[in-house]
């Protein structure tokens, strides 16, 4: 394979990746065997995960690891197995207090079974219902609204309202086909017939595109690093697990053709012959429509139909995560796809030198990729001149269930983000005053509601202490607790962290202890913990972690003194 070799400088050596690489397929088909091992029984792990690996031809410890880290494989499950939403949106909409109104209704405890095993309650954070919740998901029907409880016992009919969509830009890039039904195959189409994988790249890095997954790295530069090196291979992180955001889930269930062409033309410009989206499991209705439009595409003659046959068409392949936020970025994605726990690895050396299986590799989110076409339908020049100089092109921002219009909206960034809220959103509903606004999930950062003065980038985000990350925007009003809400965001970290490094392992949960304590502020020891965080944690899931404490102490003011260090 391409890139340093474990043991070499700069390369890092892994025993699981070693020993399922030695075991090939079988190795490489451990995920999946493991989930149908985990649907099939209401064990716990450490009975049916090891023989899993033994069948594999694995050591136990393969399929123990992963089976304990991953929330849908480790969680007890019975006949009908419920995952209830307690993430930032539905928090907001009742306060949590849905939670205890299913366990009620369902007549069990979330993280147990009942009593005879046919019933099972698992928390999540996030199932994309945002703008509609809470939410849960009953098996892979959705049950949404105030009247939760009432859909899971039965006395109610299940309900799962659709995605309120608009485009603000008169010209929409990603929501073209949901919104003008334009095609993105026939891009594909054009791009084999008359461009050059080189050309497809010029358009892009003319384009100025960002990644849209939180990081913001110049697409066109990480294309660049893997073009033409052998065994390559593009990865699109379907995995949206910031709670607040289902823009990758209006992507991926509304126009998954889009998804794909864009997979197809980063394949094409970085020579690689092999594709694959990653799915939230929260996603069931995005992992069915992405399977059927594969099958569609590979019937038409736009995707190869196996890794052998593939070139220039690429091979696809859909695969499901497993309940994980910190999986989502791309070192712990690529862990997940190998068979290993979704813990962040050590950089360098980087994905585009060793990635999948130690190939160069590609990670782009399902949002960047589904960008792509119309930067080379329309050319790179054109998306530049949309969004603001160094930020370019649109962004779908996603409104919570407090906004009186909630839903998804295509914007260019650059956009206030007061415009965003008070015109497009219209406010709260019911005529209640916003009191903070959370912007790029619950590691992204809080506005007060005096501070929406602020263009919607990246880089003027971040001088008011916040992020973009996918950008959805969750709304507060009087009604929330802000030390609630505090205890909620520790709460989220400690559940999410991966435990691959100490300063966040340990931090999330001495956090989480403190936010219990409301008796006064956190005082010196938080700020060493702030600190030790900040510097020191692996990757940005944990030092992200002080610095969206510190903006929601800044929205809330005196609420929450002693936290803003």
């Amino acid at each position: 394979m391409a890139g340093r070799k474990p043991g070499e400088p700069g390369g890092h050596r892994d025993a699981l990746r070693e020993v399922t690489a030695r075991h090939g397929a079988p190795g490489r088909l451990l995920p999946a065997a493991l989930e149908r091992a985990r649907a099939a029984t209401p064990s716990g792990p450490g009975e049916w995960a090891p023989l899993v690996a033994g069948a594999a031809g694995l050591p136990g410890a393969a399929g123990l690891g992963p089976a304990t880290y991953f929330a849908d494989l480790a969680a007890p499950r019975g006949e009908r197995h419920v995952r209830v939403c307690t993430a930032t949106a539905c928090f907001a909409a009742r306060g949590g207090g849905h939670v205890a109104e299913a366990e009620e209704a369902l007549g069990v405890t979330a993280g147990h079974v009942d009593a005879d095993g046919r019933t099972s309650l698992q928390t999540v954070h996030c199932l994309g219902y945002c703008y509609a919740g809470p939410a849960a998901l009953d098996g892979t029907r959705p049950c949404v609204g105030a009247d939760l409880a009432d859909q899971l016992a039965g006395r109610t009919a299940p309900r799962a309202p659709a995605i309120p969509v608009a485009d603000t830009t008169a010209a929409p890039v990603l929501l073209a086909g949901i919104v003008n039904q334009e095609s993105s195959w026939d891009v594909w189409h054009r791009a084999m017939a008359g461009l050059r994988p080189d050309d497809v790249r010029e358009e892009v890095a003319a384009s100025g595109l960002r990644g849209r997954g939180g990081a913001g790295f110049p697409v066109a530069a990480k294309w660049h690093a893997v073009a033409g090196r052998p065994g390559a291979v593009v990865v699109a992180n379907g995995d949206e697990g910031d709670p607040g955001s289902y823009a990758d889930r209006l992507l991926m269930e509304e126009d998954p053709q889009r998804v794909l062409a864009g997979l197809a033309l980063a394949c094409y410009a970085c020579g690689a012959l092999r594709g694959t989206v990653l799915v939230r499991s929260e996603y069931p209705k995005a992992m069915a429509r992405l399977r059927r439009a594969v099958s569609e595409a590979v019937a038409a003659g736009d995707l190869a139909p196996s890794a052998g046959t593939a070139g220039p068409r690429p091979f696809v392949e859909i695969v499901e995560g497993a309940g994980s936020y910190v999986a989502g970025e791309e070192t712990a994605l690529i862990a997940r796809l190998e068979g290993a726990r979704g813990c962040a690895r050590p950089r360098p050396p980087y994905p585009t030198d060793q990635g999948l299986w130690d190939a160069p590799t590609v990670v782009n989110n399902v949002e960047t990729l589904a960008a792509v076409p119309w930067i080379v339908r329309h050319g790179g020049a054109a998306y530049a001149r949309r969004g603001v100089p160094d930020e370019t092109g649109t962004k779908l921002v996603c409104l919570s269930e407090r906004f009186a219009r909630p839903g998804a909206y295509e914007v260019e960034l650059g956009i206030p983000v007061r415009e965003i809220v008070t015109q497009h959103g219209g406010g709260l509903k019911d005529g209640r005053d916003l009191v903070a606004l959370q912007i790029g999930g619950p590691l992204g950062g809080f506005l007060a509601a005096d501070a929406l003065d602020v263009p919607l980038t990246s880089q003027a985000l971040a001088e008011h202490g916040a992020a973009l990350g996918h950008a959805g925007l969750v709304a507060f009003d009087a009604a929330t607790d802000p030390h609630e809400l505090m205890r909620h965001l520790w709460e989220f970290a400690a559940d999410e962290s991966c435990g691959a490094c100490s300063p966040c392992r340990v931090g999330t949960r001495r956090g989480l202890e403190l936010a219990h304590d409301r008796a006064g502020a956190p005082g010196e020891a938080y700020e060493r913990l702030a600190r030790l965080m900040g510097e020191a944690s692996l990757c940005a899931f944990g030092r992200r972690v002080p610095f969206a404490v510190r903006s929601l102490a800044r929205a809330y003011g005196a609420d929450l003194a002693g936290w803003d260090r």
